[in-house]
C-alpha cells in the first residue's frame, strides 16, 4: 500500500527544522512513499521548499493562499495525497527509518482504520531537572503509561499518527477551529478526528511502540513559565472539546488517579529512601501543573464568550 507522509509548515524561522522532518521522511526504508509539503500561506518559505526539494518525483509541495493553520493544512495535505495511508509528522519531528514500515505492519496485520506510534523527546538542550515523565503529553511526547503495544487509544500525538486517507477524508479530517493559527492554539486537534472514527466506524487508533518519531523540543519548551502557561491552555481546550463532544469516551479520570494512586506515591517512596533536589522540583511540578491544567479547565467553563469564539 502506498503512504503519503504530510508535513505542514508555515514560517522560515522552522525552515531547517522543517527540512529534516522531511529528509527523515525520505530516508525510510519503506517503498511506495510520497511526501506531502503543506506551506500555510509562506510564498518565502515555498519558494525555499521548491528550490530544494521541487526536484524530487515523490515530492508534493502546495501553499496556502493565505494562513490557515495547522488543522486545515493537514487536511489540505490529505487531499492531495494518492496513498491509501496518511501519515503525519509535526515540522519539528524526525522520523526513524523503519516509521513507516513499522505502521504499515500494523495495518497489513489488523483491520485497524488509524494508527499512531511512540514520540520521544530531543531536547535541544539538557532536559530541565524540575521537569516529570510524567507531563511528556504538554510537549506532545509520550508518557510512560501512556498505552500498551497494540492498544487501541482515541489517538496518539499529532507528530506520529496515521490514518486510511478515505476514512479520514470521509469524517472530514481535522477541524480547522482547532490546532495552531496564528496567534491562536486550540489544542488537542487530534481528539475531535478520533471521536468521529470511532463513531463513524466503530473503531479507534491502534498504538504501536515500534514506529518512532523524535519531537524537536527547543529551549523555550523547558522553561517553566512556557510549560505553566501550556498547562493552563491543555484544560482549556480539553474542556472545549467535552462542550462539542459531550457524549465521547475521555481518559482525563484514569490519567489523574495513575497520577495521584501510582505516580506520587511511587515517587514519594523513592524520595523517601534516596532523597534529591531533581525529585522534590519534580513533584512539585507534577502539583504546580495538574493545578494550572484544572484552572483552564474551571476558566473556559465560567468564559462560555470565550469557549464559542475559539469555535467560531
Amino acid at each position: 500500500m502506498k503512504v503519503s507522509v504530510v508535513i505542514c509548515t508555515y514560517t522560515m524561522d522552522r525552515y531547517d527544522v522543517s527540512t529534516e522532518a522531511v529528509e527523515s521522511a525520505l530516508a525510510q526504508t519503506y517503498d511506495p512513499i510520497e511526501i506531502v509539503l503543506v506551506i500555510d500561506g509562506n510564498p518565502e518559505v515555498y519558494e525555499r521548499a521548491v528550490e530544494d526539494f521541487g526536484d524530487y518525483e515523490n515530492i508534493v509541495i502546495f501553499d496556502n493562499e493565505e494562513n490557515q493553520g495547522i488543522s486545515y493544512s493537514r487536511t489540505r495535505g490529505a487531499e492531495l495525497a494518492s496513498g491509501e495511508i496518511v501519515a503525519f509528522i509535526d515540522d519539528d519531528g524526525v522520523a526513524e527509518e523503519d516509521w513507516i514500515s513499522s505502521l504499515v505492519d500494523v495495518y497489513e496485520e489488523t483491520d485497524a482504520i488509524a494508527v499512531g506510534g511512540d514520540v520521544r523527546p530531543n531536547w535541544q538542550g539538557k532536559r530541565p531537572e524540575f521537569f516529570p515523565e510524567e507531563f511528556y503529553w504538554l510537549v506532545g511526547c509520550v508518557e510512560p503509561g501512556f498505552a500498551d503495544d497494540g492498544e487501541e487509544v482515541r489517538n496518539t500525538y499529532g507528530s506520529n499518527i496515521s490514518y486510511r486517507r478515505a476514512a479520514f477524508l470521509e469524517v472530514g479530517g481535522y477541524d480547522p477551529n482547532t490546532g495552531r493559527k496564528g496567534d491562536k492554539h486550540l489544542q488537542a486537534h487530534e481528539a475531535p478526528v478520533g471521536i468521529r472514527l470511532m463513531k463513524e466506524f466503530g473503531q479507534g487508533m491502534v498504538y504501536t511502540e515500534n514506529a518512532v518519531v523524535h519531537h524537536t523540543l527547543f529551549e523555550y519548551r523547558g522553561e517553566f513559565g512556557w510549560l505553566v502557561s501550556r498547562s493552563f491552555w491543555q484544560g482549556y481546550s480539553k474542556r472545549v472539546m467535552d462542550l462539542l463532544y459531550p457524549d465521547a469516551p475521555d481518559a482525563k479520570g484514569d490519567y489523574l488517579k495513575w497520577l495521584v494512586t501510582d505516580r506520587v506515591p511511587r515517587r514519594l517512596n523513592g524520595l523517601a529512601q534516596s532523597p534529591s533536589t531533581a525529585a522534590v522540583k519534580q513533584l512539585v511540578a507534577i502539583g504546580v501543573f495538574t493545578l494550572t491544567v484544572g484552572l483552564g479547565y474551571l476558566y473556559a467553563m465560567v468564559t462560555p464568550d470565550l469557549v464559542e469564539k475559539a469555535n467560531s
